[in-house]
């Protein structure tokens, strides 16, 4: 499955000025890939570079778009995904403003509302960084 970019606002729960996902390059049920330009206006951007939380959240979103696109599929609410844990973080590089950054999100297990996954960012085929997270999905709608 691939997805244009054009309708990311539909997958994701977050609004300017904190979306880090342009498009969905492909999701399968084990696997997603995301790609990001990263902008000067970016929130987490600092003299010209993507820090820390901002590629954290690159991967947290990731996994957003995933369930995002699963829900749309099934005809269901898109969920609200919350970070329980980050785990095992190793940031190797920041990326540049105008670097494009490629995600990639793989489900290590998902039990009831709680997903595991794995998560990797690369640009130019280079390992940025990577971390494992545990993510709550919750339905605001039955809150």
């Amino acid at each position: 499955m691939v997805h244009s970019g054009e309708n990311i606002l539909s997958f994701i729960p977050q609004r300017e000025p904190m979306i880090m996902v342009d498009e969905i390059l492909y999701s399968d049920e084990k696997i997603t890939r995301t790609k990001f330009r990263v902008r000067g206006s970016n929130i987490f951007v600092e003299k010209g570079y993507l820090k820390e939380p901002g590629l954290v959240e690159n991967i947290a979103q990731t996994a957003a778009a995933r369930a995002g696109f699963i829900s749309q599929t099934e005809n269901k609410a898109v969920l609200v995904g919350y970070i329980g844990a980050v785990k095992n973080l190793e940031i190797y590089s920041l990326p540049k403003t105008g670097d494009e950054l490629v995600t990639e999100v793989a489900i290590e297990n998902q039990i009831f509302n709680v997903t595991l996954i794995s998560g990797k960012i690369f640009c130019n085929e280079k390992k940025l960084a990577q971390c494992e997270m545990k993510i709550f999905l919750i339905n605001v709608n039955t809150l």
